[in-house]
């Protein structure tokens, strides 16, 4: 497990977002079965958010993954697409997201997958199961050592 350097709180990220490959143990697991694990994420630090994961696609179980006709598109990072997970013939639509071709300044990015943590049985950072960012459209985990308040639950559209 990673030494943490302490409590970070959301409000002190940046905007734009940071972006840092990091050495953190990212895990992502549905019917007992490893979706992705890691421990050289791309992290994506923004302010009002808790960290957002997106691991290499090499580290990533792609037979587990298809296609979603689902993109968004963010300011900052560009056009995302979407990936329906399905796993045992149980199907989660767009439970994951990744950038084709990011923005420029966020090439790392590119073709790394990230996983909302309601659509995992279980969503580890170095070992320490993840509480979900509220609301249907983020994807930060959130960890012990993040504080927020956090966009993402009622009312907060406008931060």
């Amino acid at each position: 497990m990673a030494e943490r350097r302490g409590v970070e709180s959301v409000w002190d990220y940046p905007r734009p977002p940071a972006i840092a490959c990091e050495d953190i143990h990212v895990r992502a697991v549905v019917a007992g079965r490893v979706v992705a694990e890691t421990t050289r994420p791309v992290v994506i630090r923004e302010t009002s958010h808790p960290p957002t994961f997106y691991v290499p696609p090499e580290d990533v179980d792609m037979s587990l993954l298809e296609p979603s006709p689902r993109t968004t598109f963010c300011e900052y990072k560009g056009r995302a697409h979407y990936y329906t997970l399905v796993v045992d013939g149980a199907r989660v639509e767009d439970a994951a997201w990744y950038y084709p071709e990011p923005s420029p300044g966020y090439e790392e990015l590119a073709g790394h997958v990230a996983f909302y943590a309601w659509a995992l049985d279980e969503a580890t950072v170095d070992g320490e199961q993840v509480d979900r960012q509220e609301g249907g459209f983020y994807g930060g985990w959130i960890t012990s050592w993040v504080e927020g308040p956090f966009k993402g639950a009622p009312g907060t559209l406008g931060w």
